[in-house]
Order: structure tokens, then sequence, then C-alpha cells
């Protein structure tokens, strides 16, 4: 018993890419083996919408994120006033461009701005994947420069189906309205991907 839980806990590498150690949904554990691909051919590559939707005041059950303060405001802070905002969300991300199109992933973290003279921004955050078609988890982070058309963040690591992987997630605004709703299509390539 001792021995089965430090091999899932602990990783192995072994002669030939292998990799010993991860738990494959349950007690179960495979040898994974990694894959890398040139920037022409990613080994995995997802489109999806990312879908956020700002706290009001009266919209608690719709809200997916929040903009903390260091004031009891009762407005909106404006993200051109926004140096040290912080904005905590736990957004729907969706297969179609539609907020009631089938939901792929919960994006779960947060993002400040973190400029002065413009507002940009930098993300940290996990798309969370619980569905028939993927389990585990992405993690994301990076610089937004707010005016630019696309950016392109990090993919620095993950769980369960994207087990240490690695890539570029390149992410543009696909619908903006006003200060309370934006949808953002994400375009997931990763290049280093453990099977």
């Amino acid at each position: 018993m001792l021995i089965s839980l430090i091999l899932a806990v602990t990783s192995i590498v072994l002669p030939g890419g292998l990799l010993a150690g991860g738990v494959d949904h349950g007690d179960r554990i495979r040898s994974r083996r990694l894959i890398t691909s040139s920037h022409d051919a990613p080994c995995m590559r997802m489109k999806m919408y990312y879908h956020d939707i700002l706290y009001n005041g009266d919209n608690n059950a719709n809200a997916t994120f929040l903009l903390q303060r260091k004031t009891e405001e009762k407005r909106p802070i404006l993200p051109s006033r926004g140096f040290e905002q912080v904005i905590v969300f736990d957004d729907v991300v969706t297969k179609g461009k539609a907020l009631a199109s089938e939901p792929v992933a919960r994006a779960q973290g947060f993002y400040f701005y973190d400029n002065k003279a413009r507002p940009n921004a930098w993300f940290a955050f996990s798309l969370v994947f619980n569905s028939t078609a993927y389990k585990g988890t992405l993690n994301i982070m990076g610089a937004d420069l707010i005016f630019n058309k696309t950016k392109d963040l990090s993919v620095v690591g993950g769980t369960g189906d994207f087990f240490m992987a690695r890539g570029i997630a390149t992410v543009r605004t696909d619908a903006f309205e006003g200060l309370y709703y934006f949808r953002l299509h994400m375009d997931i390539k990763l290049y280093e991907c453990y099977v």
C-alpha cells in the first residue's frame, strides 16, 4: 500500500522517454511517453470561447468575475483607472460562441492591471476540464497587452489528460459589451504532450 502511494506521488523517468507515475483516474499507474512537435504541427490543438460577466451588484447568479477594490465604491472601476486592481474569476468556457453552447471547461484564476500608463493585465488561471472528452487542468499565465489584437499566453503545465503539457494559448477578444461582458476566442496549441 505504501509503495503504491509513493509511486502515485512521485515520477520516475525511464529509458526511452517513458514516464512512470501519475494516477490514471483511479489507482492504476500507467506509463506516459513525451511527444514533442514542431511549431507548424502541435501535438494537440483546441479552440474554445471564454465568457466573462462582471458582477454589477444585481447579477449575483450570473456573474463570473469580481473586481477586488481597496474602497467600498458602489460603481464599477474602469480598467483605465485599473492599476493595482485584482480581478478574480470563475468563467465558463464553451465550444461555440454562444454562452449557452456546450461547456467544455471552467477558467478559474485571476488577473491584475500592472501598468500605470495604459491598461495592461497579467493573467494566471487554470482551465478545469471535467467532461467525457477531457479531465484535468491546463495552467495558463502571461501578459495581456490589452491593445494588441491577439495575445499569446504560456501554457505552463497541466494535470490529468494534460499531464505536464506545454504550449501557447493565443487569445483575441471576440465580443465586448461595455464593462459587463466580454468573450475571448482561445486557440490552444500544445507542443509537449504526454500520452
